[in-house]
């Protein structure tokens, strides 16, 4: 998947100039408006290939597949609930984030939510505002010496464990494995945890509103085994049940955990690098859904992406709307972990023309092949002994239960493939029967008991029915 034909991109939330301004450098036309409705978005979208946005613009199926020339959506942030991946996906539209850009500020949040907790200061606030001084109702506690459980481990999570423990506190982390989408769909913190918590624990959140579940936290605050929560995200944002909001011993914010000065300079200039990056072959980052284009990027492993879509056309001439298992079988040392990659590559040459999909591409690949009733696995060999480097490796395919088989190999950038020498004389007469001269052949020594064969042809042929 080539994104050369990507010309203009729309910025439709608030980012810093540095943004638009790196854009251009690059290359790109730039539109940028805000506060844009559906209808207007779609408009926009119609002359554009790119789209850039936040936490506000609201990327739903019915936008996706509405913008016909939309190709990526690049969101200058963590978080992803704004964007519709699977719409994206299903369409075959790149989604990018910022992963790096708001660790700190985020993090910074959650410590700062603790130490108010920890000290009412929120409350004290209001307290003295409102003409009053009331030193024994605000009796605090201290971090030091407290225990503090840390619920995911990633960028965010670490930087948090560093700084608290500055104030002497003991971390304890669990990461439970899970994307934090996911987690917020049925509440990590629950009747169960918190009736493992010693009474009076405190709770901030400042991740996903779901993973605490409201109803749960409000019991345990009424209750009293739940002393007191910040919180700065809500399943609803804004929250129309102001229940929590209201309670005296919650302290909330507006969803501020990447509202900074910094993040918002530092997720512009990030995503819109991505995507000049993108635009002139140089890298793929922040990939939401779509891993198997990061190593398309690469210039060792972007002609193995080319020979495997090469390798599943034929495999559909012979096969026609093939059905079952397709094998994807790789050889040698640097392809060991390459079946993944690959294997969408494989799809695309499968599906291209035959899905009734517009695009079939890396993105949407593995989506599709299971829609066309066909299983995909992969599989891997060590190379044969004595063999090092390149010239080691393999790629083939195979549809389980036929004899259809294809096997090749990239010498320098140039794929390849194996053949019969027995057969040369049937295929040149099949390139004649075609009109298609041949300009070109050369052999390989024998090698693990197979020679090489390659041959240069005067055009592309009509058909491969008869080569079957």
């Amino acid at each position: 998947m080539a994104f050369a034909n990507l010309w203009k991109v729309l910025i439709s939330d608030s980012l810093d100039p540095c943004c638009w301004r790196i854009l251009q450098d690059g290359g790109l036309q730039v539109a940028e408006k805000q506060n844009l409705s559906k209808e207007e978005l779609i408009a926009k979208l119609q002359d554009c290939e790119g789209l850039i946005v936040r936490s506000a613009t609201k990327v739903t199926a019915d936008v996706i597949n509405a913008a016909e020339k939309l190709q990526v959506v690049g969101r200058a942030g963590t978080g992803r609930d704004n964007v519709d991946l699977e719409a994206a996906t299903r369409k075959g539209v790149l989604v990018m984030n910022t992963p790096n850009g708001t660790s700190l500020s985020a993090a910074e949040l959650t410590c700062g939510m603790t130490l108010c907790l920890a000290r009412q200061i929120p409350q004290a606030t209001a307290s003295m505002k409102d003409g009053k001084w009331e030193r024994k109702k605000f009796m605090g506690t201290e971090l030091n010496g407290k225990t503090l459980g840390i619920l995911g481990l990633g960028r965010i999570g670490r930087e948090v464990a560093t700084r608290m423990q500055s104030f002497g506190m003991k971390t304890i982390g669990y990461d439970p494995i899970i994307s934090p989408e996911v987690s917020a769909s049925f509440g990590l913190l629950n009747d169960s945890t918190f009736a493992q918590c010693k009474k009076g624990v405190h709770v901030v959140n400042c991740a996903r509103g779901g993973i605490v579940d409201k109803d749960t936290l409000f019991w345990a605050l009424q209750s009293g085994q739940c002393a007191g929560a910040a919180l700065d995200v809500f399943t609803e944002e804004p929250p129309r049940d102001r229940t929590l909001v209201d309670h005296e011993n919650v302290i909330s914010c507006p969803h501020l955990g990447a509202s900074t000065k910094e993040v918002q300079s530092c997720c512009g200039e990030e995503i819109a690098v991505q995507f000049v990056d993108m635009v002139k072959g140089k890298s793929l980052t922040g990939v939401v859904n779509a891993q198997a284009l990061t190593s398309a990027f690469s210039p060792h492993t972007k002609p193995w992406i080319g020979l495997a879509e090469a390798l599943g056309t034929p495999m559909r001439a012979w096969a026609g709307s093939p059905k079952g298992t397709i094998q994807v079988i790789t050889q040698g040392t640097f392809l060991k972990n390459a079946g993944n990659c690959l294997s969408p590559a494989v799809i695309v040459g499968l599906l291209k023309e035959a899905s009734k999909q517009a695009d079939v591409n890396l993105v949407n690949a593995k989506l599709l092949v299971k829609e066309a009733g066909l299983n995909v696995t992969t599989s891997h060999s060590p190379a044969a002994p004595g063999e090092q480097g390149f010239r080691e490796c393999l790629l083939a395919m195979a549809l389980a239960g036929t004899p259809y088989q294809a096997v090749s190999l990239v010498q320098g950038t140039t794929p390849t493939q194996t053949s019969d020498p027995a057969m040369l004389p049937t295929m040149i007469g099949l390139l004649a029967e075609a009109g298609v001269r041949l300009l070109s052949y050369q052999t390989s020594l024998v090698s693990d008991g197979e020679t090489w064969h390659v041959m240069g042809i005067s055009s592309l042929l009509p058909s491969l029915e008869t080569w079957k």
